[in-house]
């Protein structure tokens, strides 16, 4: 037991490996590949440190190669789910007085871990489950995930240093409890750093987690939860459960301790979770915290100011990168008359230049999309800007799920700004963009802020100033991450916290401390050294 007054180590941000030609990292990531391409795995629940086979077995196939079977994984019960949730609570009271820096300890060696030698395993994972690229897969399942470890557990050191004044005579405290439950983790496919980060982050603070991984990233959840295991995670603490939200909802949900949830997904799935809990409101021990990110309609909006290369590459890595996958991705741009003609061919011109195929082909800049559900779901939004009187589609416009689930880079012109394609999320690689007169600048500003529920993260491309605060005040509220000639996507941990609000979710924003503020419940603590002997006081003597 140390009596030191620890200082965690200042954090830094895991530099980007670019994994050239000749490079170490390109030799050992493509020796993993190989590796797990051609042995399958088996992929168990784990329920307070053991392995639990259900039996209930369910394929991972590649998404890029859906004939390649890269193993199983065994789908929960529902009396695993009861398992896990006992676990949880049993390991609870344990890990919550585990001093802090014990806790921050376990999560950077899990950071180290992955650094070194973890790193490849879980970006070939990645890779050949959820069709990143490399530089994908580096830029999230490595650095991202390397961030928020090593944040998060500074984010807590901050959060518990910020202590109360205190007057004379008296000493005030603040403790941060962990909440009085479980907190339930549900974790998207696209992002592996975020699969990582959400039933983390809580567990950082001192809870206990149950965590149900996307069934498309299962692959990558399970080298994860061996990570958390080798770091030193003791059992119990977050506990793995993959299979169908349907066979975990309800008891989850409808369980006393339940204490909070920490979302990434669909906005219909997470007002439905809302919706549920409310209904259980009455039943629970204290009330639950929801923190939610649910998706986007990301603007791209260029001022006749912006410079056409900048604007054009930040279209294409903004909508297209990991195939439009992104809650952040560019979906929708509103770009100005006298720029379109030179930008269109710019934009045409590029999207010819990119490769699509195998993400084991390091040439390859996009891989396909991540399932036959999603590949269904774009190709009908294809078809129906085929269709559509007020669309015409410039680039791609086609699709193919003979060997993989691949569509082409889509771009789409239209000139209704409320067309269906410039409002509604499609999380698949399609741009639309509306052409507006340049003399409408502010009008058009309006409708980028209303033509949509979302506001999770827009940008602006301006070299006028004036236009670059213009914009930035009109669309104050249309997004929680908001760019200046820069591109929507690539929020870095410590440097741009992440979330949106309106239908993008609860702005709790993931990558800072204000996210992991949602994890405590505060109590104020008063001593008093000396307290008083009588009860009356000094106004109420005789003159």
């Amino acid at each position: 037991m140390t009596n030191a007054i620890c200082r965690l180590p200042e954090p830094t941000n895991e530099p980007v490996l670019e994994y050239r030609p000749g490079s170490p990292e390109r030799a050992d990531l493509k020796l993993n590949i190989a590796d797990m391409s051609s042995t399958e795995v088996e992929v168990p629940a784990v329920i307070g440190g053991k392995k639990v086979y259900s039996g209930d077995c369910k394929e991972i196939r590649m998404p890029h190669k859906h004939s390649r079977r890269l193993g199983l994984y065994h789908s929960v019960r529902q009396e695993d789910v009861g398992d896990a949730i006992a676990a949880a609570m049993g390991a609870k009271e344990e890990w919550a007085r585990t001093p802090w820096e014990e806790r921050a300890a376990i999560f950077l060696r899990a950071a180290e871990i992955l650094a070194g030698r973890y790193r490849q395993i879980l970006n070939a994972s990645t890779m050949l489950g959820q069709s990143k690229t490399a530089h994908q897969a580096e830029v999230d399942s490595a650095c991202e995930l390397i961030d928020f470890f090593r944040f998060n557990v500074c984010f807590m050191e901050q959060i518990y240093r910020d202590q109360p004044r205190s007057s004379t005579g008296i000493w005030n405290r603040l403790e941060h409890r962990p909440l009085e439950g479980f907190v339930f983790a549900v974790t998207p496919f696209n992002f592996t750093s975020i699969a990582g980060n959400l039933p983390s982050a809580p567990a950082i603070m001192g809870n206990t987690v149950l965590w149900k991984p996307a069934r498309s990233a299962v692959f990558s959840a399970h080298i994860i939860m061996e990570l958390f295991q080798e770091a030193g995670l003791p059992p119990g603490v977050i506990n793995l459960l993959p299979g169908s939200p349907a066979v975990m909802t309800d008891r989850v949900v409808g369980d006393p301790n339940f204490a909070g949830i920490h979302f990434t997904g669909s906005t219909g799935v997470f007002q439905s979770l809302w919706k549920q809990i409310g209904q259980n409101i009455a039943n629970y021990r204290t009330y639950p915290r929801l923190v939610g990110e649910t998706g986007g309609k990301d603007f791209v909006f260029a001022h006749c100011s912006a410079d056409l290369e900048e604007l054009a590459t930040a279209l294409i890595r903004g909508a297209f990168e990991y195939q439009g996958q992104k809650c952040s991705a560019a979906s929708r741009a509103y770009l100005p008359a006298s720029l379109w003609r030179q930008l269109k061919e710019l934009l045409v011109a590029q999207i010819a230049q990119i490769r699509m195929g195998d993400v084991a082909d390091f040439r390859n800049f996009m891989g396909a999309v991540i399932d036959e559900k999603a590949f269904d779901k774009i190709a009908a939004y294809i078809d129906f800007g085929h269709e559509s009187a007020t669309a015409e589609i410039l680039s791609g416009g086609k699709y193919d799920k003979s060997e993989g689930y691949f569509i082409p880079p889509t771009l789409v012109q239209v000139t209704d700004p409320a067309h269906k394609l410039m409002v509604e999320e499609i999380f698949g690689p399609i741009l639309t963009v509306y052409v507006y007169p340049d003399d409408k600048f502010q009008e058009t500003l309006d409708i980028c802020d209303q033509g949509s529920p979302y506001a999770l993260t827009g940008a602006v491309f301006a070299r006028d100033r004036r236009a670059v605060i213009q914009a930035a005040n009109s669309l104050r509220n249309a997004a929680g991450n908001f760019y200046v000639n820069d591109k929507p996507t690539g929020a870095v941990v410590g440097q741009q916290p992440f979330g949106g609000a309106r239908a993008s979710g609860t702005n709790d924003k993931a990558g800072s401390y204000l996210n992991l503020l949602r994890w405590v419940s505060p109590q104020s603590i008063k001593e008093t050294f000396c307290p008083p002997r009588k009860f009356d006081y000094p106004f109420m003597a005789e003159e």
